[in-house]
């Protein structure tokens, strides 16, 4: 197992925003966390990477406890995270951007470089265009891209179609799968829950702090309750 979260609970102050959340990420597949505005997806995502720190409850990568791990001594294990909203540096140019998000290897980039740019020849084509003028698409990329860097063994992804026109989405959808299928495990976070759940292997979803049911893609893409919730096609 790539990954194991066990009986997770993290508090912002008073308000208790992950409730006992458990979950396991296989290397290879892709897993995908739906949930409605607020279920406290996005908090789980920062907790394994070590933006947050759990109350109570285990993370474990690669049979290592990184709990009280820093961020950067996570992404060196191999973890990198995509964030919502993108946040790329918009006064640095993409190939800048790119290099930051290898700023803790010692090793040659340019294979790296060669392989992101392969999977998003727009990027290669505004290379030295600032990261700010770029279109949503283009700044997703320039993020998804950036993480790939760091030569990660897991992604995790936090809504990376937010805000996008539905050709942009398809084509981010796309590049998970691409990503995935290179041999990269892919965590993904997402609103659109009937993308998410058409390329998982697996799915959780959340509510209020906790899982709600879980199981494979395509049988929650079935379950009357979850189309009623998340996916609007309930009969």
């Amino acid at each position: 197992m790539l990954l194991s979260v066990n009986d997770l609970h993290v508090y912002y102050g008073a308000i208790h925003a992950v409730k006992g959340v458990s979950l396991e990420v296989n290397e290879g597949e892709i897993v995908t966390l739906i949930g409605a505005n607020g279920a406290g997806k996005s908090t789980v995502l920062n907790t394994i990477s070590g933006l947050l720190r759990a109350k109570t409850g285990t993370i474990e990568f690669m049979g290592t406890p990184i709990n009280t791990m820093a961020p950067n001594k996570i992404v060196q294990l191999g973890l990198a995270q995509c964030p919502e909203g993108r946040r790329v540096f918009e006064n640095l140019t993409v190939a800048e951007n790119l290099r930051i998000g290898a700023y803790l290897r010692k090793d040659p980039l340019a294979d790296d470089l060669a392989r992101v740019y392969d999977l998003f020849p727009r990027l290669k084509e505004r290379a030295w265009q600032q990261a700010g003028t770029l279109s949503g698409g283009e700044q997703q990329m320039l993020a998804v891209g950036r993480a790939l860097m760091a030569k990660p063994k897991l992604i995790m992804m936090d809504e990376p179609s937010l805000g996008l026109a539905p050709i942009v989405v398809r084509g981010i959808f796309e590049i998970i799968r691409e990503i995935n299928r290179q041999g990269i495990t892919v965590l993904l976070i997402e609103q659109n829950a009937n993308m998410a759940l058409k390329i998982a292997d697996w799915a959780y979803v959340m509510q209020t702090g906790s899982i709600l049911m879980q199981g494979p893609g395509e049988e929650l893409a079935a379950n009357e309750e979850v189309k009623a919730a998340y996916l609007g096609t309930a009969k």
